[in-house]
């Protein structure tokens, strides 16, 4: 029998984290669904948030309630201004993460979220009927079905 949410994210980085985030946050029941759960937040080799164009993306995040932001002041092992030589305008602050403690913290906020189910699972097809989407389908036939995907589907396709 297939799952139903709200909302389903296929993807646990930074962006599939946030959207989790926000959508378990304002009370939608949803499924964050990930290839790997021991790769949840996982950093790539130059683990830094910031810098002149990611922290203006990092800011925005934060001010929109996001985790990012939390997750690196708790976790950083060095933080510095960029660009002192020049003006304020091209100034950015950027942090680098322990990436094991970033990524373990990142975890236990997104498992203690009330609202996200996190399962594993690779999305293998979308779940289309009359040309909107209800859900997805797993690559060993497990489907999650969620009306918050119709909404974004219909949206996109009136571009």
């Amino acid at each position: 029998m297939a799952q139903k949410y709200d909302v389903i994210v296929i993807g646990a980085g930074h962006a599939g984290i946030e959207a989790g985030l926000a959508s378990a946050r304002r009370g939608a029941k949803t499924l964050m669904l990930t290839i790997n759960l021991d790769n949840i937040a996982f950093m790539p080799c130059n683990p830094s948030v910031g810098g002149p164009a990611k922290g203006i993306v990092v800011r925005e995040i934060d001010a929109l309630g996001g985790q990012m932001a939390k997750t690196i002041d708790k976790t950083h092992i060095q933080m510095r201004m960029l660009n002192t030589g020049k003006g304020p305008a091209v100034r950015a602050l950027r942090a680098q993460a322990d990436k094991v403690l970033y990524q373990q913290e990142m975890k236990k906020v997104i498992e203690d979220e009330e609202n996200l189910d996190i399962m594993q699972g690779m999305v293998d097809d979308l779940i289309i009927e009359d040309d909107v989407i209800k859900g997805v389908r797993t690559n060993i036939g497990t489907e999650y079905w969620a009306e918050a995907v119709n909404y974004y589907y219909r949206y996109f396709l009136t571009w």
